[in-house]
């Protein structure tokens, strides 16, 4: 094609990345030590070659770090790349400048993997027929009003969803299948589940080739979406026509619906390493800009990543530029797409400085802790690494909340049968305060979860004994071997009807351990329909059906989805559930009743603490005020059944609410519905959950 040319100016330094304005668009990008640097412009995604390539002069087009021009009359739907040159001695300086890669603009709002080619990208030499790119975008959008929602987070039921893989199996039955688009049309399910946010794995644009050799030779690729490369631009995959550079806006409609709906939005987000990988890895756009500042390296060997990741690098978090660099895409998050929050994968890594070492006030924790634009904004650590560094409970800074792993483990073994953990169990159900109350933190500290993206599904907790990864290519030798899971009594599917009827009773019992337990709940995606992965533990790679929701189960398994949406409305209905303050065993009201009190199956024994053996817990809890019924709770884990007898309380009768050990359909009885206890006793049978209310009849009618 005929070679167009635009006019330019200098341009300024701020903001980086691309912006247009109504006479043209102004380009900045930052690096401390280039010598040389272009921009090249070109007319679609795929074009073969730019149309312009704009040489940038030092004098005319640098301010301090950074490289910036203007080009005139130039307008939004401009695909673009930039060339830097510079010193290129990877072992005493680290950097790795080659004057003929193309490289991304990290603050692209909008780039595009279409032409890119990862193993190109990984040899020295000009890539530009299969580079990615970045694209200038309009940035004008109506939100009609809409802002973050503000749901405080002791009633947060968070849902852990993979936005391709919600709707893109064929059963979803929606018309843009994978994409953001798609998540908007199931809206009204989550709206009927119950739950107040969606927790998304990533989303910001990465490299779906980002796999091991061994993977990709089997037609797999980078599937969940830790392998980051642009940190302020939607995944374009996700997108119905990411060729028009709509990245934003589809995101924004997707956001502005689920608010619309009542519903949060938490972001899974990668700031730990990016998709460029180790020294053998891809050239993108950190590495080929200032790749020395971007990334932990030796002390010595500049050329040696320092990998606490097990991605092949680690981002040096902590250097003053990349701070600046997340804390502001953060703030872009929340201020121009109305994030409700992140997710922080291995957080951990966030707390190492230049030299790996664990800090004890890490800049970039506490920046993000204090910032105002976040000061609104939910923060949630994983608060581990790959390299060993374990911080669940005392993760730096005071207002994030952190997934808390130990719950994950007590409740896995508790459920499966294992003996002598009610004091454990105890601890875990009323907030953790072993972990936080000690700093002066609040049960919201700690992000309750039984499963996760990362592991079983909830069907296969008690379906497999052993992880089963064959289709990923590594002979099972990835995933989590420590799965605390239990197959009950044969691996795999099973046409046993009292097999299948026992599992069911344990994913119950799952669920409602963890919607009574004080915290923050959170719910994998299609456990309440007994959404199965077949064993596989790491399906990382698995972009198919076996990752994909099969919302067939959906209807096959209504009682499991009717059971989970009665047990969050159960929670919504009792403040109790939902405290703040750590519970004190002490009365809260002008009643004589303590906010918790502990029960063995008689309520005048206390439960057997220090019992290797133990295996049943109970406890009542106060109503926080008239509107809410008290509450009792039984746990039975043995296999035997046990005769309860729930506390006497003044002029108040125990009624039926769940019990998980009776048939699909009877086991969770809404309040309307339920009535008295005929005896004052009750048969408890093994492996099963009970919950007792005492609604008054009088406010019942009332309603």
């Amino acid at each position: 094609m005929q070679k167009i040319e635009f006019q330019i100016k200098p341009g300024k330094p701020y903001p980086h990345g691309s912006k247009a304005y109504e006479d043209g668009v102004n380009f900045s990008i930052f690096s401390r030590h280039a010598e040389e640097v272009e921009l090249l412009l070109y007319q679609n995604e795929d074009s073969p070659e730019p149309f312009q390539i704009i040489p940038l002069e030092i004098d005319k087009h640098r301010t301090f770090f950074s490289w910036h021009v203007f080009v005139k009359h130039l307008r939004p739907g401009t695909w673009y790349t930039w060339r830097l040159n510079g010193p290129s001695d990877t072992q005493r300086t680290g950097l790795r400048f080659d004057k003929q890669k193309q490289l991304l603009d990290p603050w692209a709002k909008a780039v595009s993997d279409k032409i890119w080619n990862r193993e190109v990208a990984c040899k020295p030499g000009d890539n530009g027929h299969c580079s990615m790119r970045s694209v200038v975008i309009d940035e004008e959008y109506d939100w009609q009003g809409d802002t973050p929602l503000a749901i405080r987070s002791e009633k947060a039921i968070i849902y852990e969803l993979h936005v391709k893989g919600f709707t893109r199996h064929p059963s979803s039955q929606v018309s843009h299948p994978g994409a953001f688009a798609g998540l908007i049309e199931k809206i009204p399910y989550l709206k009927e589940l119950g739950i107040t946010h969606v927790e998304l794995l990533p989303v910001m644009a990465f490299d779906e080739q980002d796999a091991p050799d061994h993977t990709r030779q089997l037609g797999l690729s980078n599937y969940w979406g830790y392998s980051t490369h642009s940190f302020f631009s939607p995944h374009p995959s996700y997108c119905v026509t990411p060729e028009q550079g709509t990245h934003q806006q589809e995101f924004r409609d997707l956001v502005k619906a689920l608010h619309k709906a009542g519903i949060g939005v938490i972001m899974d987000v990668v700031f730990n390493h990016t998709s460029e990988a180790g020294p053998d890895g891809p050239v993108i756009n950190f590495k080929g800009m200032d790749g020395n500042s971007f990334y932990l390296t030796d002390k010595f060997d500049k050329s040696i990543f320092h990998d606490y990741t097990g991605c092949g690098n680690t981002v040096n978090s902590n250097h003053p530029l990349v701070s600046r660099f997340i804390i502001g895409c953060l703030e872009y998050w929340v201020r121009e797409m109305h994030v409700d929050g992140f997710r922080f994968d291995l957080a951990s890594a966030l707390s190492r400085g230049e030299d790996g070492s664990v800090l004890q006030d890490p800049p970039i924790i506490w920046g993000i802790e204090l910032s105002e634009q976040l000061a609104k904004t939910k923060l949630i650590a994983e608060a581990w690494d790959a390299a060993g560094l374990y911080q669940v409970g005392n993760f730096p800074g005071y207002r994030w909340a952190e997934w808390n792993g130990i719950y994950r483990d007590t409740i896995r073994r508790f459920v499966r049968g294992d003996r002598g953990l009610v004091k454990d169990v105890a601890t875990r159900i009323c907030g953790s305060s072993d972990l936080y109350e000690y700093q002066h933190r609040l049960p919201i500290s700690g992000i309750n979860f039984v499963t996760c993206h990362d592991g079983f599904t909830l069907n296969d907790l008690f379906s497999y004994n052993e992880k089963h990864n064959e289709a990923n290519g590594e002979n099972s030798r990835d995933g989590c071997n420590n799965n605390l899971s239990s197959n009950c009594g044969v691996e795999g599917p099973s046409n046993d009807l009292v097999i299948q009827a026992f599992r069911r009773q344990q994913v119950k019992n799952t669920f409602a351990i963890l919607l009574i337990s004080q915290g923050v709940p959170m719910l994998l995606a299609g456990d309440e329909f007994l959404n199965t992965q077949n064993g596989n533990n790491n399906c990382y790679c698995q972009d198919n059906e076996l990752s994909w929701l099969d919302w067939g189960l959906l209807e096959k398994n209504a009682d499991m989805f009717n059971f989970v949406k009665g047990m969050i409305q159960l929670r919504k209905r009792h403040p109790a559930l939902m405290r703040r303050h750590f519970l004190k065993g002490q009365t809260e009201t002008d009643r004589d009743i303590n906010d918790i009190t502990w029960h063995d199956a008689d309520p005048d024994h206390s439960p057997q603490w220090d019992s290797h053996d133990a295996q049943f817990l109970a406890f009542s809890m106060a109503a926080q005020d008239n509107k809410e019924s008290d509450i009792y709770i039984a746990f039975n884990m043995s296999a035997h059944k046990i005769k309860i007898k729930p506390p006497v309380i003044e002029n108040k009768n125990w009624r039926l609410s769940v019990d998980t050990s009776l048939q699909s359909g009877q086991e969770l009885i809404p309040p309307k519905q339920q009535k008295p206890l005929a005896k004052k006793h009750y048969s408890m049978n093994p492996h099963s959950v009970l919950i007792l209310e005492n609604i008054d009849s009088n406010l019942e009618n009332k309603k």
